[in-house]
């Protein structure tokens, strides 16, 4: 399959061909993604250096990343991110997830674009490995705008990690600390699954339209001339290692309260949110303040006052999946039969 441009854009081995069905949500995740980055490199005064994506490893964008409830600091955000291979093309995307940290002056801010431009191979490497802290394992500063990059700090240039954010139509350096990534390998293995009708694994043309606007910015060193790829079999996609059955839950938890807390009002958002560990997914403090929450939803789901709230999607969604994390939360002794609740009496 033939593509416009100067290089070729491909996942490991897999072949590129545009697909004829209709476009998932993970489509859209990444043709969000595209849009944000060409709406923000279309402000030449306002925008990210060219020389620093040129000198770019990998650029991560994760349009609309949003505030976890009226819990402070605590954010949550899915995305895209696109790296380069060894002879210096950009890769169609990874599906990567960000969640924690604080940002700066945006911490009022309900819904944010975040764009961050990794200058090194070593902060590639550490985020397709595994879970990453921005700010801690990776150095990050807030990135400079415009052509002109002469004025760049010391900071900047030594950092590993250049962040910048979009809200209310306002691009700028953004200082974050605490963020964590990681790659969301069930995403990645739906948006590259085999398609029916399909004999060889392709990439779907909003991962080739994304890959294809990072190197309108910054080109490959030695663009080569357009060319057609035929593998000789299709090769399996880079192996990730499936998250256990709590992070699991624990992502769709934080995707359903994320639904739940616009339909309700201040008072019951309160009443009703999630401890900040369930959007960062660090360890529970002593008390598990779970068993607080879940007592919480248990009233509202047994009090007929309440029936139009216990009986909205949203609140049945969140209450299950949050029982669901308390008991896989709950330390079992050894030895003991893993079995449901007894008989109500």
């Amino acid at each position: 399959m033939r593509f416009a441009g100067a290089t070729v854009l491909f996942v490991s081995a897999f072949a590129a061909a545009p697909s004829a069905f209709a476009q998932s949500p993970l489509d859209d995740s990444v043709n969000s993604a595209t849009r944000v980055l060409r709406e923000i490199m279309a402000v030449p005064a306002k925008c990210i250096p060219e020389a620093m994506l040129h000198d770019a490893q990998g650029v991560a964008i994760i349009p609309g990343m949003v505030k976890g409830g009226l819990i402070i600091g605590a954010r949550h955000g899915k995305g895209v991110l696109v790296t380069r291979d060894e002879a210096g093309r950009w890769r169609a995307p990874v599906f990567i997830t960000v969640t924690g940290g604080s940002f700066g002056a945006q911490a009022g801010v309900e819904e944010t674009d975040l764009v961050l431009v990794l200058k090194t191979k070593r902060s590639v490497e550490r985020i397709l490995k595994g879970r990453t802290t921005i700010g801690a394992d990776l150095a990050v500063a807030a990135g400079p705008l415009g052509r002109d990059t002469t004025a760049a700090s010391t900071g900047q240039l030594k950092a590993d990690v250049l962040s910048y954010s979009r809200s209310r139509g306002l691009f700028a350096g953004l200082a974050i600390d605490g963020v964590t990534m990681h790659v969301d390998p069930r995403a990645y293995a739906e948006y590259y699954s085999l398609r029916p009708g399909e004999m060889h694994l392709t990439i779907p043309a909003s991962g080739v339209a994304l890959a294809q606007a990072v190197s309108s910015y910054a080109p490959p060193p030695q663009p080569s001339p357009t060319v057609i790829v035929v593998p000789k079999e299709t090769p399996a996609p880079p192996s990730f290692a499936l998250p256990d059955e709590r992070e699991t839950v624990r992502q769709q938890l934080v995707a359903a309260v994320q639904r739940l807390q616009p339909v309700l009002e201040p008072a019951w958002q309160k009443y009703l949110a999630l401890p900040a560990e369930v959007f960062t997914g660090q360890a529970l403090p002593a008390g598990n303040p779970f068993e607080t929450c879940l007592s919480h939803y248990q009233i509202v789901a047994t009090d007929a006052r309440y029936r139009t709230l216990s009986e909205h999607h949203e609140f049945q969604e969140t209450h299950v999946l949050l029982r669901r994390d308390v008991s896989l939360v709950q330390a079992r002794p050894a030895g003991t039969l893993s079995l449901p609740p007894p008989p109500a009496p």
